[in-house]
């Protein structure tokens, strides 16, 4: 039971990354507008948004495949916890109760806490992945 459930948490954190970069390759303006809203423009630049959507894209569904495990579970750890990080008033008050107005507020951000967790649980859990394809072929992944 625990190696499917890992196996649906690879699956859905790794697909979320995968519509991510889609959404920065098809729709590089919406994806520079999210940047500049609520991560200061940090990843706004259009030159970046085809390779971090491929790059988003690749480790998605490695993650998927749960194929070199080693490398891409940090990697979509990284990107799911920084993520969440830059939105932390978000997640600390979705309801616009004390760090936000109601005007600000965002309910929808509170599943990245949700995903980045959820990434730091498949870490954890690597050696119970026993459905990845590292473990099927036999990699030391």
């Amino acid at each position: 039971m625990k190696a499917v459930l890992l196996l649906l948490l690879r699956l859905s954190t790794g697909l979320l990354l995968v519509a991510w970069g889609f959404v920065k390759i098809g729709a590089p303006t919406v994806s520079a507008g999210i940047s500049d809203r609520y991560y200061s423009g940090s990843l706004s630049a259009d030159a970046l948004q085809m390779p971090l959507g491929i790059a988003e894209i690749v480790i998605g569904l490695l993650v998927c495949l749960g194929l070199l495990r080693k490398f891409v579970y940090p990697l979509q750890a990284a990107v799911l916890v920084i993520g969440a990080l830059a939105i932390w008033q978000y997640i600390l008050d979705p309801l616009g109760l004390y760090l936000l107005t109601e005007e600000t507020r965002q309910l929808l951000f509170f599943p990245s806490f949700c995903v980045a967790v959820a990434s730091l649980i498949i870490i954890a859990f690597k050696a119970d992945d026993t459905l990845s394809l590292d473990k099927k072929l036999g990699l030391k992944f």
